[in-house]
């Protein structure tokens, strides 16, 4: 059974980034267009330029997009659990200490999830793994590329 779990290790890996991406870009599109409930379930938007929320709404969609397309997908990922540990320890940590306490989970979840991410890359499904594997191969000549004529 380990070995078809590991075989399978790369596609439950691309589904998980593909899952935690989306609902990443989801956030940000409410905050920044008051879709999807808009910022903080009001139906508005937070207002362009503020901080942290602008700033946080736009690196949920950017950095969400980009996990989900898997493209750049260790740096996206960083900088995105980066901006979740933030927002746990300035915004919600300080309320009270645990996550169930200070309303601080789903940035706990994001920040640990974009980590181990960050770490494994983009798994299958990939825009990464489409680019390193063309990258890789050898450029065909124009005579290389011609198909045989049947006879």
């Amino acid at each position: 059974m380990s070995g078809r779990l590991n075989s399978a290790q790369p596609y439950a890996l691309g589904l998980f980034r593909i899952v935690v991406g989306l609902l990443f870009a989801c956030h940000g599109a409410a905050s920044l267009f008051g879709v999807l409930g808009g910022a903080s379930g009001t139906g508005g938007t937070v207002e362009a330029g503020t901080w942290p929320g602008w700033y946080a709404a736009v690196i949920q969609l950017v950095g969400g997009g980009l996990v989900l397309l898997g493209l750049g997908t260790r740096a996206a990922a960083l900088v995105s659990s980066g901006s979740m540990a933030y927002a746990y320890f300035k915004v919600h940590q300080p309320g009270a200490l645990w996550p169930m306490e200070n309303g601080g989970e789903a940035s706990a979840m994001f920040c640990w999830a974009f980590l181990l991410l960050a770490f494994t890359g983009s798994g299958a499904f990939g825009l990464d793994r489409l680019l390193a594997r063309r990258a890789t191969e050898p450029e065909k000549t124009a005579t290389e590329r011609q198909t045989p004529v049947a006879a």
